[in-house]
């Protein structure tokens, strides 16, 4: 690369971080303004699906990017993210059931399914889940270790590929086969809702919706910030070379499995991180989170924006989530022909994404 070239492409890089940063200034000061100051006459006022919908599409863009470090940067195709997503989910809702007390239907300390179903007491699974810190230590334990355990044989038995992404997909799978089982204590079909406080504020309070995405923006920026310094030193560099040839590293005398191990289970991580943002803003959490259809819909975020693009993943994410809320709002039957259109198209003319037809060259 000239010294020319090598200048155009930091010009770019820093035009786009630029923007990135402009966009979050937006996100943390703008938007909650807009909701909370202006008057709901005013014109620039923003409701509160608004404020909804902008925290769960960032809860979505940091699924791309955990799913992009692994796929773009290591080559690692997952079919399975929805799962960690969801089991983030889930702690976070053991601790918002536990917070509903007796304001549930049946005025039960226990969730009204489990009075439902003639429980007279939680499962031993439920201890100290009426603790945040002990739930945001599930956030992060319960899909990092599962990732860890999965990963660890997966890699050092050398399933790669295709066989991989199967075997993830499959993973997810079963998960949400034994989630809907209303036996195991997790709500069944129905899953977790009707959330009614979190740390003791009340949950659909205009306050605490802002606060709640304002930590989403934070979240995806420190995500965002992580994964670029994990991609950019040295760790990066080794990540790329076992996408790129891994058996020419093992010839360097380098062992990928560690590496991979690491990069898999932060990824996870950051799922799971995503999944307990998405809920107390959603309201709801059930199994149909875990569905494989959800992880392959991550995979095509990532493939839109851009693979190997941190800020493509999030553009990607941004772009198909902003679609799906409005072609399913106007046209909902043909969504899924319309997503599947995308993925074929961007496959056969823009294999670089949206970022690459803005000129991207390198992975940022």
């Amino acid at each position: 690369m000239t010294p020319f070239t090598r200048a155009l492409v930091g010009l770019y890089t820093a035009r786009r971080w630029a923007a990135i940063g402009a966009l979050m200034a937006l996100l943390l000061v703008a938007m909650p303004v807009a909701h909370l100051a202006l008057p709901a006459d005013h014109p620039l006022h923003l409701s509160a699906f608004w404020i909804n919908l902008a925290g769960k599409i960032m809860c979505y863009a940091m699924v791309a990017i955990a799913l992009d470090l692994i796929w773009g940067y290591t080559g690692i195709l997952s079919l399975g993210h929805g799962l960690f997503f969801a089991l983030g989910g889930y702690a976070h809702g053991m601790y918002l059931m536990r917070a509903i007390g007796r304001d549930g239907v049946y005025q039960s300390n226990l969730p009204d399914f489990m009075v439902f179903l003639d429980w007279k007491e939680y499962p031993w699974y439920w201890s100290f889940t009426e603790h945040w810190w002990y739930a945001m230590l599930l956030v992060v334990l319960v899909p990092g270790l599962l990732a860890f355990v999965f990963g660890y044989f997966a890699f050092r038995s050398r399933i790669k590929g295709v066989y991989f992404s199967i075997i993830t997909q499959a993973l997810t799978f079963a998960a949400m086969l034994l989630f809907f089982r209303n036996n195991l204590g997790f709500g069944g079909n129905n899953g977790f809702t009707d959330f009614k406080r979190v740390l003791g504020y009340t949950i659909t309070a205009p306050e605490t919706k802002t606060a709640l995405f304002m930590i989403t923006a934070t979240a995806l920026l420190a995500a965002l910030l992580a994964c670029r310094y994990i991609v950019t030193c040295k760790l990066g560099r080794v990540l790329a070379a076992i996408r790129d040839s891994e058996s020419r590293l093992m010839f360097c005398g380098y062992n990928p499995l560690w590496f991979k191990l690491f990069v898999w289970t932060f990824s996870a991580v950051l799922c799971g991180i995503a999944g307990a943002l998405y809920v107390p803003q959603v309201g709801i959490i059930n199994p149909s989170e875990m569905s494989p259809a959800n992880s392959i819909e991550a995979a095509i975020w990532v493939a839109v924006g851009g693979r190997g693009t941190l800020s493509g993943a999030i553009l990607g994410a941004v772009a198909v989530n902003g679609a799906k809320s409005w072609f399913t709002n106007v046209f909902p039957e043909y969504w899924l022909y319309a997503l599947g259109l995308v993925f074929i198209l961007v496959t056969l003319f823009l294999p670089r994404g949206i970022v690459g037809l803005l000129g991207g060259r390198r992975p940022s």
